[in-house]
């Protein structure tokens, strides 16, 4: 069976930087957008024009710039809005204008004080508005991991007939689990006429840390878009992790669903968004944190010199990481100890490591971690009588 294509649609530059304390000048999102342009992302949401002259700006750099993905501006459902959004995107190769409104109860009775029928009429002048400055129009269903199935489906329906390109399926609030995520996804492919002439995205925030679990479901179940952030920034827990769903993808081939990023800039792509936009990455992040390769345990350490994939499901180079690290510590084994001992110079014989490894205990519990010169310190404390090779 042939694999088929995942679109990822990248919002760093706009729901990502929404983050308190993240915000970047356009020089910054330049330079963000040219490396996200080179690791393969098919659509970059380059901002909200009509938010500030400075969003505005942006994204008419960012148009100009990018070389091979769309570039996407993010609107209301109002035609200020989207006409702000098409200047800004006018010298984009291939632009996109993003238009939509909340369709939950919550958003139709609190937001908008309006009607089910007044929400469709209004998306539909938007979606028909915007497609007079460009051919992809995308539609997003605010709130719609909240929102009835059904009249969900009416407002896709309606959208797909007025010309979007792709609909947009946001579980706003990160309230779904997987399978109902799933689920409405499924439904949508099922019930919506015309969902041919459209495709399906999921937007996935991470309340409940479901963001990559909810948006693979998603794709399971019919989507071929993903809306993610680098390092999984965003709006109060974030947005789905870009490098999550796409390595989840490449690890899991029976799904028969890929990407065209190249992941072997994933890691570098996520220092530089973490040291531009001044939020470190946490240690424990999957595939891009400091520990994501990193072995303490000695049971593991053993096994990982033996061979990587007993305690690795990724190998470290593909991700562009230069190699799985075995971190020194009170947990330790011989292995790890001979291994790291090894790399800095020292070819010890099984006695002279029996007698290293006692100094080394008596270091490692007054010490959270041993590195390199703390092994030459160990060694030289012990009557073994070795040198490290130069």
């Amino acid at each position: 069976m042939s694999t088929e294509k995942v679109e990822i649609f990248d919002t760093t530059l706009r729901d990502g930087e929404q983050v308190p304390g993240c915000k970047l000048d356009t020089k910054q999102k330049l330079v963000i957008a040219e490396r996200l342009d080179e690791l393969g992302v098919d659509i970059i949401e380059a901002g909200f024009p009509i938010s500030s002259p400075g969003d505005f700006q942006s994204v008419n750099e960012i148009s100009k710039l990018v070389k091979n993905a769309r570039v996407c501006g993010l609107t209301r459902a109002v035609k200020k809005d989207i006409e702000v959004a098409a200047a800004a995107l006018k010298a984009a190769k291939r632009p996109r204008i993003h238009t939509g409104i909340g369709t939950s109860d919550s958003h139709i009775r609190y937001k908008f004080n309006a009607t089910q029928d007044e929400i469709i009429e209004r998306a539909i002048a938007a979606v028909s508005y915007a497609k007079t400055f460009v051919e992809d129009v995308e539609f997003y269903a605010e709130d719609a991991g909240r929102t009835d199935n059904e009249f969900l489906a009416k407002v896709c329906e309606a959208v797909v007939s007025a010309g979007a390109t792709v609909l947009n399926i946001p579980d706003t609030t990160g309230y779904c689990l997987p399978e109902e995520y799933g689920a409405k996804m499924r439904y949508l492919k099922e019930n919506v006429k015309g969902i041919h002439k459209a495709t399906l995205s999921c937007h996935c925030h991470n309340d409940l840390g479901l963001a990559t679990a909810n948006s693979i479901e998603g794709v399971i179940h019919g989507a071929r878009q993903i809306e993610c952030t680098i390092n999984g920034l965003g709006e109060r827990a974030g947005n789905t992790a870009l490098e999550e769903v796409v390595m989840v993808l490449r690890q899991h081939p029976y799904l028969n669903l890929d990407t065209n990023i190249n992941t072997r800039l994933l890691y570098d792509t996520s220092q530089m968004v973490s040291h531009l936009m001044g939020m470190p990455v946490q240690p424990n992040k999957a595939i891009v944190g400091a520990n994501a390769f990193a072995h303490s345990s000695g049971i593991h350490q053993d096994g990982v010199i033996k061979q990587r994939e007993t305690y690795e499901i990724i190998d470290p180079a593909e991700v562009g990481v230069t190699e799985s690290s075995i971190v020194l510590t009170a947990r330790s084994g011989r292995a790890a100890l001979a291994y790291r001992a090894k790399k800095v110079g020292y070819e010890l014989t099984k006695v002279q490591l029996d007698t290293v490894y006692v100094e080394f205990l008596k270091f490692a519990d007054r010490k959270k971690e041993i590195e390199d010169n703390d092994i030459h310190e160990i060694i030289s404390k012990t009557d073994i009588g070795i040198k490290a090779v130069s």
